[in-house]
């Protein structure tokens, strides 16, 4: 990996980071608190939980490419401004419904799903957006301050969430979420204007397929897609279950069930942390494959935890969870913008989204079927064999080979 730079990153950018942090927080108290109130208040099982993480994760994958589309060919601020606006109100929506008696699972799925739709295009649209505010030898700084805002709201936001359901109740969890989604519309819209790439528009499934045949014919591209598939599947086949797990089977509050899934942000941000310190000592490669690797240690310790029941090892697995992973976003990230022109990048983002999110409802719905018909055993089981075929997935590739990002350029 390239050293460094202290300097200060543009304006522009600090902004993004900001919103990117509090569009995060929002999203994390959110998803911490739909399955607690789904167990806690609407009597759900594993099996709904299960189906509640499939619906509030099916915009990644029906939307991931519509709006990888829409950044190429739109303004990426506003398209960012307007859909995390949607969130907000979605989340708003939800204390409404809970002071009017009207809460069910089903309004809890449409309404989780629609905040969705922000997160989606928000995470096609700011890889895309980075390129244009932030120069070439910064990139990898300004992909770790993402990722350690991420982490900071994924160590934060859950265990908030657990905690302000046990001790207030689901109404504030969501209020809280959707305030800091309205203070993150404010930070976004006040990023300089963007006028839509400019050039010839052509059919919208040629620019699809022309971004589509890039990823996948890129030899250091389609092994990453591969594996983020993989490893989003076994993922979600393990977080469609886990807080039915954890309250039913291994005895967990709601407040613990937050501190565990705090946990694991807290292993993100040591993992965003010790980034740059372990690039200097590893080649780019290397650094890459340290996440595959990590998550699946992480699988094996979840699953001792069917014979030794422990929040330790919970507490473990989802740190290992944390650390390795994140570093494979930061250094991935930053390949996939130095090898992809920048009228592409929307395309591309949503291309390897759609893999990279698009296969949670798909690990979700695998989930709950497998926890209905053979119990969480079998989840915790094929989600380790998942981790297992990620890894090799990237260990066989060309990727480990590679030394630092100038030999990429």
């Amino acid at each position: 990996m390239e050293p460094t730079d202290t300097a200060p990153l543009p304006m522009a950018f600090r902004r993004i980071g900001w919103s990117n942090l509090s569009a995060q927080f929002s999203e994390q108290i959110a998803l911490a608190a739909a399955p607690l109130a789904a167990v806690l208040l609407l009597s759900a099982g594993p099996a709904e939980t299960g189906w509640l993480q499939t619906a509030q994760t099916l915009p990644f994958l029906l939307l991931s490419i519509p709006a990888g589309l829409m950044v190429d060919r739109a303004s990426r601020r506003r398209l960012m401004v307007g859909t995390e606006a949607l969130r907000a109100l979605s989340l708003l929506a939800i204390p409404l419904l809970l002071a009017l008696g009207s809460l069910n699972l089903t309004w809890l799925a449409m309404l989780g799903a629609l905040g969705a739709i922000g997160t989606v295009c928000y995470s096609v649209a700011a890889p895309a957006f980075v390129p244009s505010v932030v120069p070439r030898a910064r990139l990898a700084d300004a992909n770790r301050w993402l990722e350690l805002a991420r982490s900071v709201a994924y160590a934060g936001g859950p265990a908030l969430g657990g905690a302000l359901v046990g001790w207030i109740g689901v109404s504030t969890a969501y209020g809280l979420a959707a305030a800091l989604s309205i203070l993150a519309v404010l930070l976004l819209a006040g990023l300089p204007k963007d006028e839509p790439p400019s050039g010839q528009r052509r059919h919208l499934l040629h620019d699809l397929g022309e971004g589509a045949r890039f990823a996948v014919g890129h030899d250091l591209l389609r092994p990453i897609l591969l594996t983020a598939v993989f490893f989003n599947i076994s993922w979600f086949v393990f977080q469609a279950v886990y807080v039915a797990y954890a309250v039913q089977n291994l005895g967990l509050s709601a407040t613990q069930v937050g501190v565990t899934l705090g946990i694991y942000g807290a292993g993100m941000i040591v993992g965003a942390a010790l980034a740059p310190a372990i690039a200097r000592r590893v080649s780019f490669g290397t650094l890459i494959l340290l996440g595959p690797f990590a998550g699946l240690c992480a699988a094996g310790v979840m699953l001792a935890t069917l014979w030794f029941p422990s929040i330790q090892l919970v507490g473990a697995s989802f740190f290992l969870f944390g650390v390795g992973p994140i570093i494979w976003t930061i250094s991935t990230m930053t390949l996939r913008q130095a090898v992809t022109p920048n009228a592409m990048l929307g395309r591309v983002s949503a291309l390897i989204m759609t893999a990279t999110f698009g296969a949670r409802p798909l690990g979700a719905a695998i989930g709950a079927s497998v926890a209905a018909h053979f119990g969480i055993a079998a989840c915790l089981g094929l989600a380790t064999a998942g981790f297992l075929v990620q890894l090799l997935v990237i260990a066989f590739s060309q990727v480990p080979r590679l030394r630092d990002l100038s030999e990429i350029a």
